[in-house]
């Protein structure tokens, strides 16, 4: 009998909700049209609702854009979402974000999440590996109740930003670790 890890449980999770994703992922749908679209209108949210983010988009290399992610746990958990990274304000790639979880965990939620790259290498990066996960090298940045993010000093010295907002369920607690991101073709 095998023991089972958590990270050996993690990485499963994170390759069987990859796998699942990639069969959706039919060459010549409008799939790409249909995640800029949500990408626009995040974006629009964003910026309108915590206008101080256009500092970091102003800033930033390159903006990973992920319109929705949805995660759902009891015990064992996962989530996954589809979005796009833009440099200049130009798509050049779609991207999935798969997490998987064990633990004391109950419930369901969805989020969207803009990754802020700051510097070029930063970014180079990400779009070199065949799987970024988010760990030690992200500063978070979560809107509160209030409304306000703010990008100080201390954050814009920080080579990727990560802004979670948006979010609705009945889950405790957003966070991008554990979340592996994997290129897609739409």
């Amino acid at each position: 009998m095998t023991n089972l890890t958590r990270r050996g449980f993690a990485l499963t999770g994170i390759a069987a909700a990859s796998m699942t994703a990639a069969c959706g992922n039919g060459v010549g749908s409008n799939g790409g049209a249909e995640i800029d679209a949500r990408v626009d209108s995040t974006l629009n949210f964003l910026y309108s609702n915590y206008p101080n983010t256009t500092d970091l988009r102003d800033k930033a290399a390159g903006i990973l854009v992920m319109p929705v992610v949805t995660e759902a746990g009891f015990g064992f958990g996962g989530g996954y979402g589809q979005g796009a990274l833009r440099i200049n304000d130009v798509t050049v790639d779609y991207y999935s974000a798969a997490k998987g979880s064990f633990g004391l965990q109950i419930g369901a939620q969805q989020h969207a999440h803009v990754m802020f790259f700051m510097t070029e290498a930063a970014l180079t990066e990400f779009r070199r590996s065949t799987g970024w996960a988010a760990g030690a090298g992200v500063e978070y940045v979560v809107a509160n109740e209030g409304g306000n993010i703010s990008a100080d000093t201390t954050n814009l010295l920080a080579p990727v930003i990560a802004v979670i907002f948006a979010q609705a369920g009945l889950k405790v607690g957003a966070t991008l670790e554990g979340i592996k991101y994997s290129r897609i073709i739409p």
